[in-house]
């Protein structure tokens, strides 16, 4: 069996192909963490080192030297002196616990963790540990959740007040891993608007260390996700623990090295400004943490959750087929656009392949600038004569599909809808209201707002008889409060956001099942695995120049599959960085996600237009391999001048190869490129018709000829002979 208990050494044993993860109870009730790492075929006494001692039913908690014993559930407040997963409040002021293990069950599938997104839990074997504190009647539900198809565990807990009092959480981790010994480096993502997901690695010292963001959102400065390197560890060898959070709000990943040298790491939601007060009868869930050891590198670490976010997270009907290629008409035109020049754009990117044709900001209200009319989603009548149903039924009949942008969490003081409800707005009492990019957030807490947002953005997806969906957030939550909360609830104020967000997005997505939607955040700041349980890819950042993009798709590719990363095709220069590209390499780059394009066709040339329309061609040709297949990190961009990646089809038959360069160097001999994922007994031919081994690709590499100009790419697509 998968997950299995041993009642000699009271050890819980969660196993599959890829790793083993063992929990014993000390004293027979506090869990202590025993392993993680390499699968093992039983547990035996002598291997479990310092838990040995501590089987003794005679020992009570406080003749237990926590400070110094892994644990599943520490709490701040015993003899544990390290950060805690779990922070309570009682009526009188302290925050003691006791949690003894009351019972435990196996059962199939997951843990439903009402109004948080999660896993699918198809084929999931799941453990539940139930935690109880004798004086305070809370108890915690720990969830261990076993995907052994896909290589990875689930952590989350549900805590409940089986009291008589109130009681506050003040902090509530989804989970707590306390490694042995160890000499790790420490990987995080970092960066900043337009910048996103920058790979950040650095030893791991005694102390604190991590990656957190108090912005409401998940954010573009960081990630939730870390992982926990060995010292001999690399891209293809070595240990690898990777954590990685199911979560769009306020997060804290992070590390504290103890006196012995011992690394605890936690991840959930962020502690700081967190109080939920939790009535009798109440209970609360935290998010889906997920864990991934891999003993084979960080792209190991990679294939394994690529392979757990295809099968468990992305769901519906695009979790899985082509994707259209699009164009958006946002860098092409900005808010200056009309009905006829949307359709002009329309038919000249029909001409060259593309299928969906994406309307983007300025649709709606009086949006001629980015100064008003966010949540007065009306159509412009003065843009679109006949509105969306007019523009819609025009590219329709051009047998293109049709894409819509909205961004229904946000309201402009420039709106109907503020000047009707002023108090809708995300506020804290009569602090003055900061505004970002001249809007507010809408206060997502009230189901009110929630209802009104839901019907107005439904009326608009159905009156345009939308395909596509590209949801935005451009700004981040200031003076966080709620009208409708009360003091004593004020620190739910953050997490009721996301729980309201989830709630709508659900709600608007259910509606429309058929459609595609993509999360944006000003580009990549909310770039998450909660966000993709609803909406299957994401706009990867606003950035969309080719170099910069290499690093930003690298370092997202850590976590995400192409199949999640949104990836277009821009005009130069470009207009984030000024630089000049080939088309060639900017649609290279692209082709690292799904592919679009984010420019006006009619300022191009034939020559690039014709590049364009084989470039389509050739998407389409490979997209099942450059979205789906195992994607592999070749050349990093954070350690030299220059990247490389490849996708391999599941049966190893096809791969596509993408080689940028950036600065042209003089004299400069070409290399060799080593490969990886292919078949060693086949033979690849490659479009100009050499044929190579795969043994002979992977052991010696792909011979690359010289390049001439700065920023040039090459592309190889091989298929077995």
């Amino acid at each position: 069996m998968p997950i299995s208990y041993n009642e000699g050494t009271r050890c819980f044993h969660l196993t599959c192909s890829d790793f083993s993860y063992v929990i014993r109870l000390a004293a027979g009730r506090y869990p202590l963490h025993a392993h993680w790492g390499a699968p093992l075929r039983q547990i035996r006494d002598d291997l479990l080192g310092r838990l040995s001692p501590y089987t003794d039913e005679t020992f009570s908690l406080n003749e237990l030297p926590l400070d110094r014993l892994p644990q599943e559930c520490p709490v701040y407040g015993t003899a544990d002196y390290r950060p805690g997963m779990l922070g309570v409040r009682h009526p009188d002021g302290t925050g003691a616990l006791d949690l003894q293990v009351s019972g435990w069950r196996i059962f199939s599938g997951r843990a439903e963790l009402p109004g948080l997104p999660g896993a699918l839990g198809d084929g999931a074997e799941t453990l539940e540990l139930t935690l109880k504190d004798a004086l305070s009647g809370l108890t915690v539900g720990l969830y261990y959740t076993l995907y052994a198809d896909c290589g990875i565990l689930s952590r989350s807990a549900r805590i409940t007040n089986g009291g008589a009092e109130p009681q506050m959480l003040t902090r509530a981790l989804s989970c707590c891993v306390d490694f042995e010994g160890g000499d790790f480096r420490f990987l995080t993502l970092s960066g900043s608007w337009a910048r996103e997901r920058g790979i950040v690695l650095r030893p791991l010292v005694p102390g604190m260390q991590g990656t957190a963001s108090l912005r409401g959102a998940s954010s573009h400065q960081g990630s939730p996700f870390m992982a926990l390197l060995a010292p001999d560890a690399s891209e293809t060898s070595g240990e690898v623990y990777g954590m990685a959070l199911c979560y769009s709000g306020n997060y804290l990943a992070e590390t504290d090295v103890d006196q012995d040298g011992n690394p605890r790491a936690l991840l959930g939601i962020h502690p700081e400004g967190f109080a939920w007060l939790l009535a009798p009868g109440e209970s609360f869930c935290t998010p889906e943490a997920y864990l991934c050891y891999a003993p084979d590198g960080l792209r190991g670490m990679s294939r394994r959750f690529h392979r757990f976010v295809r099968r468990q997270i992305t769901r519906g009907p695009w979790a899985a087929s082509p994707r259209p290629l699009l164009i958006n008409n946002w860098e092409g035109t900005y808010f200056h656009f009309d009905e006829d020049k949307l359709l002009s754009i329309a038919g000249a990117a029909k001409q060259t392949g593309i299928d969906l044709f994406v309307l983007d900001d300025g649709w709606f209200g009086r949006r001629n600038d980015d100064h008003s009319s966010l949540g007065d989603w009306t159509d412009d009548l003065s843009k679109l004569p006949e509105g969306l149903a007019g523009l819609s039924r025009r590219i329709h009949g051009m047998g293109m599909k049709f894409g819509l942008w909205v961004e229904p969490e946000m309201i402009s003081p420039d709106s109907e809808l503020y000047r009707t409800h002023p108090d809708w707005c995300v506020h804290a009492g009569q602090s003055p209201r900061t505004e970002s990019r001249f809007q507010l957030v809408l206060d997502l807490t009230r189901p009110e707002v929630r209802d009104a947002m839901a019907e107005q953005i439904c009326a608009a997806l159905q009156r345009g008889n939308v395909d596509y969906v590209k949801w935005d957030m451009n700004r981040n939550i200031t003076q966080a409060g709620s009208a409708c909360l009360p003091p004593e609830r004020m620190g739910e104020f953050f997490h009721r956001y996301i729980l309201g967000l989830y709630d709508m997005v659900s709600r608007i997505t259910a509606r429309f099942p058929d459609v595609l939607f993509e999360s944006c955040a000003g580009g990549g700041g909310r770039y998450d695995l909660g966000m993709m349980c609803y909406m299957p890819q994401a706009w990867t950042s606003d950035d969309t120049d080719a170099w910069e993009r290499c690093r930003i798709q690298y370092g997202t590719s850590l976590v995400f599959p192409p199949s999640c990363m949104g990836a277009h095709v821009s005009a130069v220069p470009n207009h984030q960085t000024g630089r000049i590209t080939p088309l060639e390499t900017r649609a290279a780059v692209a082709m690292g996600g799904t592919y679009g394009y984010e420019l006006d066709p009619e300022s191009l040339s034939a020559g690039e237009l014709e590049t364009i329309t084989r470039l389509n061609e050739r998407v389409r040709a490979w997209q099942d391999v450059l979205l789906y297949g195992d994607f592999l990190r070749l050349v990093s961009p954070f350690e030299g001048t220059d990247c490389a990646w490849m996708s391999v089809s599941p049966d190893r038959r096809r791969a596509a190869v993408t080689c940028v360069f950036t600065l042209a160097r003089p004299n400069h001999k070409p290399g060799l490129l080593r490969l990886a994922g292919l078949d060693p007994a086949l033979d690849y031919r490659m479009e100009d018709g050499r044929v190579f081994g795969g043994d002979e690709l992977m052991a010696r590499g792909l011979p690359l000829d010289a390049v001439t100009g700065d920023f040039q790419s090459r592309q190889f697509f091989l298929t077995a002979l």
